[in-house]
């Protein structure tokens, strides 16, 4: 396998912190593009399996840190829903000027929202791929529990998340509101596939239900069985990319 850092600038030019990898045995034709979790990494366990399984499957992948998160550049308290799919619009745009663009599109949680949200944006998708994502990005806000009232009340209030402090900014919340899902998906015009744990118990499995109900055929759904929402289990998040290299190569041939 082939890896590389990179490094591409996002809307308001800070540095987005990116990692491709692709196989180093054979020309890929093939490539995808990986949206991490809410308040995640590019380099959380799950999504390096998952890319590296993909890899190894003659799939190149490129996953990066949304502004203000990992290693890239920004303050995260003045990012939202809406400069998410920004920053995976001008990840696209990298990867079609220094490598290939990309056809598959695959999100994690809140990721997986931000994907559908932005597969319009970028016309080389192919296929889109979520795993255990909210059929609404106002899901999030139960994450804030009683601090929710205070970031509407005072703008804004440090939140503990996974253990780590994060400052939320009542913008944040109003373009959750904005965001519009339903249409979204229903127009995607895309191969999509769904991902999920019927054990989920930070993202329900009726989230799940209610994605595939909106979206428009070619749809597929794959239960994860007993698998938490990270996919903290290397075999669940290799699985998935198993699964998912399978599927994919049913809408989009090496060419």
């Amino acid at each position: 396998m082939w890896t590389k850092k990179v490094t591409f600038k996002e809307a308001f030019s800070d540095q987005i912190s990116a990692r491709i990898e692709r196989p180093d045995d054979k020309e890929v034709t093939i490539y995808a593009l990986f949206a991490h979790c809410f308040t995640c990494s590019k380099n959380l366990r799950p999504v390096t399996h998952i890319s590296e399984t993909l890899t190894d499957r003659g799939i190149g992948v490129l996953r990066f840190d949304f502004t203000g998160l990992g290693e890239s550049e920004g303050d995260f308290s003045d990012t939202n829903f809406s400069s998410n799919i920004d920053d995976l619009v001008e990840a696209a745009t990298f990867m079609e000027s220094q490598f290939h663009a990309p056809e598959i599109l695959i999100g994690h949680s809140l990721g997986g929202a931000a994907v559908i949200q932005a597969a319009h944006r970028i016309s080389s998708s192919k296929a889109v791929a979520t795993i255990a994502a909210p059929a609404t990005p106002e899901h999030v806000k139960k994450n804030f529990g009683p601090d929710l009232e205070l970031i509407e009340s005072q703008g804004k209030a440090e939140v503990t998340l996974a253990g780590r402090n994060f400052t939320i900014k009542k913008q944040f919340l109003d373009d959750l509101e904005e965001a519009r899902m339903d249409a979204r998906i229903k127009s995607l015009d895309r191969a999509l596939m769904i991902f999920h744990s019927p054990v989920d118990n930070i993202v329900g499995i009726d989230n799940a239900s209610k994605i595939y109900q909106k979206a428009r055929h070619p749809k597929s759904f794959v239960s994860l069985d007993d698998a938490d929402h990270l996919l903290m289990d290397e075999k669940d998040s290799i699985y998935v990319a198993e699964v998912l290299a399978s599927w994919a190569s049913r809408y989009i041939q090496p060419g």
